[in-house]
């Protein structure tokens, strides 16, 4: 029992050390959001790590705290995981494919379960908070993030056990939708093949009528 606890520990601290790495790679990539990290680390002397956990921990308290937190995090839940998805199109590899379609499926069903939830756990204080770190958790850029976790001990198996009887389900709701359109489609046709009989029937009585 130690050593699967010490197992387990050493993982967790594998697992943060290489968050914190790629966070510090990703803050001082060159781009337009560094640039404006680099000009308030000169000025206030702070390394940019500390910086942004500074607003990050503002943000958390805002979540507990503040109005809207439903919104952003919603905002946050879909805003860098489409940007990376539309990345993961454009680029040539389909790793990275997998991974953000493993992080739509796990969403699509968080999201689900939250919709008949939410009325209940509205009402706790971290609610939000801890729904933020869930969603980072899913999309952390590391090969055992949450969308894998899950999808592989949870979503995979009930999917896979479940498979044939929702394919049947599904092929039989496109057999009635087939059947009805086709149904709905022959009223349309008889309806139009009606109102043009009517309406000759009605332009030969009117000639009549002028004739006699």
């Amino acid at each position: 029992m130690a050593t699967q606890t010490k197992g387990v520990d050493e993982a967790v601290k594998k697992q943060a050390l290489s968050l914190k790495e790629k966070l510090e790679k990703f803050l001082y990539e060159k781009n337009a959001v560094t640039d404006i990290l680099e000009k308030i680390e000169q000025k206030t002397k702070v390394k940019r790590t500390y910086l942004v956990g500074g607003v990050l921990a503002v943000f958390a308290l805002y979540l507990v705290f503040g109005y809207g937190a439903s919104f952003l995090c919603a905002f946050i839940g879909f805003l860098y995981p489409a940007y990376c998805s539309v990345k993961a199109i454009e680029s040539d590899s389909k790793d990275d494919d997998t991974q953000w379609l493993t992080y739509w499926v796990v969403y699509s069903a968080f999201s689900l379960v939250e919709f008949f939830s939410d009325i209940f756990l509205f009402w706790f204080p971290f609610y939000y908070l801890a729904k933020l770190v869930f969603l980072i958790w899913c999309m952390a850029p590391v090969s055992a993030n949450g969308s894998q976790f899950l999808y592989q001990r949870i979503i995979r198996p009930f999917v896979l056990k479940h498979q044939k009887q929702v394919d049947e389900a599904l092929d039989k709701v496109g057999d009635a939708l087939g059947e009805a359109e086709e149904a709905a489609k022959k009223a349309a046709s008889d309806a139009a093949a009606a109102a043009a009989s009517q309406a000759i029937s009605s332009s030969i009585n009117d000639g009549d009528k002028k004739t006699n």
